[in-house]
């Protein structure tokens, strides 16, 4: 999770948030995950521990939510078809719900580290 972001640089220019917005949103709609009823969250591969720590603090339904759609996306997958439109998430459902919790866990994992290396020195 810890990528090189420009997203920064990005949003504190109005000018460049009001160009690359509209370009965001096609390319997000293009992506096609939201068709199969994926949350971008969805997508965060699963390999890293700081990720699955993420996913056993996620509260139990939308645990249970997320491993829903997870299995719904991969029927959808192996039966070539997309959600009926009703099903699919809207742009305004696809809220982050793994993030803030991994991001939480570096910054645990960074302050223990830190906390390590500390030296007393009388």
């Amino acid at each position: 999770m810890s990528a090189p972001s420009i997203t920064n640089f990005i949003v504190k220019r109005p000018w460049l948030k009001r160009w690359m917005t509209p370009l965001a949103n096609w390319y997000t709609d293009a992506a096609g995950y939201r068709k199969l009823g994926l949350k971008f969250d969805d997508l965060i591969p699963e390999e890293s521990e700081t990720v699955q720590k993420a996913i056993k603090r996620l509260p139990a339904k939308e645990a249970y939510d997320r491993v829903f759609r997870i299995r719904r996306a991969f029927q959808c997958s192996i039966s070539h078809t997309l959600l009926p439109a009703n099903e699919q998430i809207k742009p305004e459902e696809d809220k982050e719900y793994l993030s803030p919790i991994i991001r939480e866990i570096e910054k645990e994992t960074k302050e223990r580290a830190e906390l390590e290396n500390l030296v007393v020195r009388k």
